[in-house]
């Protein structure tokens, strides 16, 4: 398969002439539409659910129930596939309705390379053998940098204001800066980018930062302002386990990473953390020790992630999970962050000591709901109109990707012209990255106030003690809610999605009736009682 990689390099100076045609002009001139608008909803995303039934399943299903929209996409969302054509008109007609009239926007750029697949990955990474070769990379950006042409021309971003930008993966650090600087450079030709109005982010890892300083300081030279190094435990124990030994390394990488981030200019430093792993009975549970460990290396933000098993090596183990143990480590990991000056609201993952915590784009995508497209391999794009994957979101591979820019073709594995529900669904299920949804910003983007659209799942929520008005125009989780999110943000989805959960088989059981439980203000777990009911099939 290398050998296809370095095929890459090679027919961009023509040895593959024949093999590859050249490619074609895109036609930019598309025909107009008076007005872009969501597409017409399903018969399944317009039925209504019982709000009980559905917190039900989704507190049940609490391992598929997260911030990660669509759930079983092949069936519920399939129905607004945009078709796929070889000359992609109808593909340019959607992108440009759903992007081209704005004035502010995003970008997300994907580096799909790693040293390691960890177990507990789910993102788009290619074969580590193929990851680590230097030809790969600059194959790589050579086509990241002819989707930034490609956009360019479909949807004219150099008329855009580009108002957050990160660079992801993967592990973004793994290639040589000089592959950064290529994006960043790729980012000022076209768009309007100002990187001292726009805090852009880049993610690496302990032993990157902690053995190669250079590389850091190349990193806020090319105007790189915030850096989060994945960290996950610091039980290198259980690191190994998860095979992220390579990437944590020792405690001495740690430290010395520390330093060279500081050394550099940094001044808005994150560490992810992950909790939620099967815990072994002979071993005590070792997050309390990372999250204080993380505490003392004094970054300026810390944000948990809860383990997701779904599209992992570790899908298997989800059962032995249950919603007593997530719950209790993100207690006592808020309290101990709380204590040592680090400040989260309830439901936000991020705790920081200073502003959001989180980058330009991470803040305006989940507060204000921002248009970004997604460039790279497998790379997710959303407007308020579209959801759409890039080539590779399935296979992992490069291949196709490769060839598609190549042929001047976009990308686009799959692109969806999404109904009102179901664009509903996305952004509100990315809110709550917060733990709310911001009142303002939703009624603006769908032209309906959220009491509007979730009136009796409100009136539940709040009479539960599940969400509240908060300050600020907002509706957002309370600690309660928190210990029950799968079933909160479940409420949100589009009508197609509950049905599938309403309908899915297995999930946690719990000894009490999970809805019942709430007035006693506690988790269902914290008491016996009878067994939880199933819910008829909704069909």
């Amino acid at each position: 398969m290398a050998s296809y990689f370095l095929s890459c390099v090679r027919s961009r100076a023509g040895l593959f002439a024949k093999a590859i045609p050249k490619p074609r002009p895109l036609t930019t001139t598309v025909p107009a539409r008076t007005v872009f608008t969501w597409h017409p909803s399903t018969e399944a995303d317009q039925v209504s659910y019982p709000p009980e039934d559905v917190f039900r399943a989704g507190v049940r299903h609490h391992h598929i129930c997260n911030t990660a929209w669509p759930i079983a996409h092949n069936t519920t969302i399939k129905p607004y596939r945009v078709p796929r054509y070889r000359e992609q008109k109808e593909i340019k007609e959607t992108l440009q309705g759903a992007y081209g009239s704005l004035t502010d926007m995003m970008l997300y750029a994907h580096v799909p390379f790693c040293q390691t697949r960890c177990q507990f990955c789910e993102y788009t990474v290619v074969d580590p053998k193929q990851g680590k070769l230097d030809p790969v990379h600059r194959s790589y950006t050579d086509a990241l940098l002819d989707e930034f042409r490609l956009y360019d021309e479909v949807v004219d971003t150099k008329s855009k204001n580009l108002v957050g930008f990160d660079i992801g993966g993967g592990t973004p650090s793994l290639p040589s800066w000089r592959e950064i600087e290529r994006i960043m450079n790729a980012a000022h030709k076209h768009f309007k980018f100002d990187p001292e109005k726009v805090e852009v982010s880049i993610e690496t890892t302990p032993k990157i930062a902690g053995s190669d300083p250079e590389k850091i300081k190349a990193y806020y030279k090319m105007g790189i302002r915030r850096i989060s190094m994945g960290l996950q435990t610091t039980d290198f124990k259980q690191a190994k386990t998860l095979g992220r030994d390579d990437a944590n390394a020792s405690a001495d990488y740690l430290h010395k990473a520390v330093e060279n981030i500081r050394a550099a200019g940094f001044q808005s430093f994150n560490i992810d953390l992950m909790y939620g792993f099967p815990l072994s009975k002979r071993v005590a549970d070792p997050w309390l020790q990372t999250v204080r460990d993380t505490v003392a290396l004094g970054p300026d933000h810390i944000t948990l992630y809860r383990m997701r098993y779904k599209g992992t090596k570790m899908a298997h183990l989800a059962d032995t999970v249950n919603l007593a143990q997530v719950n209790e480590q993100e207690g006592i990991a808020r309290q101990a962050l709380t204590e040592a000056g680090y400040v989260g609201m309830i439901g936000k993952n991020t705790f920081s000591k200073k502003g959001s915590g989180c980058s330009d784009y991470l803040d305006k995508r989940v507060v204000k709901a921002v248009p970004y497209l997604g460039y790279g391999l497998g790379a997710q794009s959303f407007s308020h109109y579209t959801l759409q994957y890039n080539l590779g979101a399935v296979t992992k591979r490069m291949e196709q990707y490769v060839r598609s820019l190549e042929l001047g073709r976009i990308p686009v594995q799959d692109l969806y012209h999404l109904s009102r529900p179901a664009a509903v669904a996305k952004m509100v299920s990315v809110s709550f990255y917060y733990g709310g949804i911001d009142l303002v910003a939703f009624k603006d983007i769908f032209k309906m106030s959220l009491e509007e659209m979730f009136g009796p799942e409100m009136e539940f929520l709040q009479a539960k003690g599940l969400m509240q008005y908060q300050p600020g125009d907002r509706f957002q989780m309370t600690a309660l809610g928190k210990k029950h999110f799968g079933g909160v943000v479940a409420l949100f989805y589009s009508p197609a999605v509950k049905k599938h959960i309403l309908n899915l088989k297995g999930g946690e059981t719990f000894p009490v009736d999970v809805v019942a439980a709430l007035d006693t203000k506690h988790a269902p777990t914290a008491y016996d009682g009878p067994q939880i009911r199933q819910p008829a099939m909704h069909l």
